[in-house]
């Protein structure tokens, strides 16, 4: 094979690569490395998609000798957010992550911190993500809100997303087909050189393939992933934060409840301020405030002291009838 042939072929190579296998968009790039990141942190890993949710095979287009694109299964990543008042937290955090290791699932973290209600009560807090089969949403779903004992009235929030990622996925399908076609050609190319450089050429391009290869195969598995595993992320609050107030055993309702709480929060305000002023401000005062007091009066005093010796001199001097001394 000439060196002419060689360079010839890696340079329509490259113009094939260039309009087939474009680089992959900065959201999708965003997306994976997103991914990359929490599965590291995650305590329990990630597994193995499972083959009902989600067939990876099935996906991908399977051309047909007239050139026509088969049909393709639909792939939608579901998610939910979820806020429910609950006894205790901690525990119900617990109970959240045996329930998604029982589903087939896993936890990606969680967190426990304290709150306040508005009586000044402090109470635990925690807010957990996990992931669950994409077909057992919402079961797992039911089983967190029914933890407060009265889904209806403890569930605080709710919702459900869902991004249709099918011609995402079915792009970077053939993207990937285009450059593993590429690598063989290139394979055979580098097999073929008889010179140093030219094979030293052609290993150069396929390291450049490689790596877009092993990117696409990474989104890729980054939606087949997240198709198959659904994130709940649970903000899981104590009752007494949403706990009624409540006066003398009366329980006020609507306008007239939240016109108590703001007086109740108003005289809290108060009293707080007082307690400032008395222990922090009026020191402050007192020892930079009284020294600057009493010699801003020391000074009138001379001031008047002054003027009246003044003035008892220049009406002596009217009496003797004669000019007054100035000094």
């Amino acid at each position: 094979m000439t060196k002419k042939s060689l360079i010839a072929a890696i340079v329509i190579l490259c113009f094939v690569l260039s309009a087939c296998a474009k680089a992959a968009s900065p959201e999708e790039s965003r997306s994976y490395d997103n991914y990359a990141a929490s599965g590291v942190s995650e305590e329990m890993g990630m597994p193995e998609a499972p083959a009902a949710a989600f067939d990876s095979a099935s996906t991908k287009a399977d051309y047909s000798a007239t050139g026509a694109a088969a049909p393709i299964k639909q792939m939608i990543i579901k998610n939910a957010d979820l806020t429910v008042a609950v006894d205790d937290p901690g525990a119900s955090m617990n109970d959240i992550n045996e329930m998604a290791s029982g589903m087939g699932g896993h936890i990606v973290t969680s967190y426990i911190y304290k709150a306040y209600t508005n009586s000044g009560l402090e109470v635990p807090e925690a807010t957990i993500t996990v992931r669950v089969p994409a077909d057992k949403l919402d079961q797992a779903l039911e089983q967190i809100k029914n933890m407060s004992g009265d889904a209806s009235k403890y569930t605080i929030n709710e919702s459900i997303s869902g991004e249709d990622v099918t011609q995402q996925y079915t792009d970077l399908g053939s993207r990937l087909r285009n450059l593993e076609e590429a690598d063989a050609k290139l394979s055979e190319l580098y097999d073929m050189a008889e010179k140093t450089e030219d094979a030293l050429a052609v290993y150069n391009q396929k390291i450049i393939i490689t790596e877009q290869i092993e990117v696409i195969k990474g989104q890729m598995q980054y939606y087949e992933q997240s198709a198959a595993m659904s994130a709940i992320s649970v903000r899981l609050v104590a009752k007494e934060t949403i706990a009624p107030v409540t006066i003398a055993g009366w329980e006020p309702k609507g306008v007239a409840r939240d016109a108590v709480q703001s007086l109740i929060n108003f005289g809290k305000g108060l009293v707080e301020f007082l307690i400032w002023l008395i222990i922090l401000v009026l020191p402050i005062i007192i020892v930079i405030g009284a020294p600057i007091f009493f010699f801003v009066r020391w000074l009138i005093k001379r001031g008047k002291r002054k003027e009246a010796a003044r003035q008892q001199a220049l009406r002596d001097a009217m009496a003797s009838q004669k000019p007054p001394e100035m000094k």
